[in-house]
């Protein structure tokens, strides 16, 4: 039997399973993904992804990787800046991906199914990669973050948007008590899977803070690291510069 030695939100399970059973949740919010996100935010995922479209100083010709795309958000928000770019939208999930290429019909993007631990791109092929809210999502961080580097050219940037830590306690309380109860219950009401709302609150809570994750990102070898935060660190926005 395989060690348990990964966590599943709060339950510890193999490395073999977990990726399997995240891909079970999303396929069964993918219908109901774009509206949760909505309304457990109150809207503010959307400016959020917009803040780190703003930082990216995106230049004509870019090559970019978004990985864990999902419905596409950040991808739209590329797309309204009309910069003529490569795109590549990665996801491991099916539903996902048949969401995508049906959003962006016609336009130019390639759509791949693969796992953030292990991308089909040669060494520095990307000017840029993002992974936006979903890094803990990923069965091996570590593998995520080593591809992350192999796949961008140098002086190729990092980013990564993910919940984090609210720096005040106050603020904190008010969050942990809003994750715990009322995201379930959303998700219970909305996508009639409150299981599925349960595991995204422990998946907040197990993922690493902010310095935590900025030491992982410099141990992978980025250089010029930073993060900052917004909403007091409830999310926060991690840069890295390939040497």
């Amino acid at each position: 039997m395989d060690n348990l030695n990964t966590s599943f939100g709060k339950r510890k399970v193999s490395s073999k399973i977990k990726t399997s059973l995240v891909q079970e949740i999303f396929s069964s919010v993918a219908k109901n993904y774009d509206l949760m996100n909505d309304l457990m935010s109150l809207g503010t995922h959307r400016l959020w992804k917009k803040e780190l479209i703003d930082v990216m100083n995106i230049q004509g010709g870019d090559r970019i990787v978004d990985v864990g795309s999902g419905t596409g958000d950040l991808i739209n928000l590329i797309l309204k800046k009309q910069i003529v770019n490569k795109i590549y939208s990665i996801d491991l999930n099916n539903d996902m991906i048949k969401y995508g290429k049906k959003r962006f019909k016609n336009k130019n993007i390639k759509f791949i199914r693969a796992n953030a631990e292990n991308l089909p791109f040669d060494n520095d092929y990307f000017d840029k990669y993002i992974i936006s809210f979903c890094l803990r999502n990923v069965t091996n961080i570590k593998k995520a973050l080593l591809e992350s580097y192999r796949v961008l050219k140098p002086c190729g940037t990092f980013y990564c948007l993910e919940f984090s830590k609210p720096k005040s306690d106050f603020i904190n309380s008010i969050y942990n008590n809003y994750k715990r109860n009322i995201i379930p219950w959303i998700g219970e009401k909305v996508a009639k899977n409150k299981k599925a709302y349960k595991y995204l609150e422990e998946s907040i809570d197990m993922f690493p803070n902010q310095e935590e994750l900025l030491f992982n990102i410099k141990k992978i070898g980025f250089i010029e690291t930073r993060y900052f935060n917004m909403f007091n660190g409830i999310v926060s926005i991690h840069i890295g510069f390939k040497r």
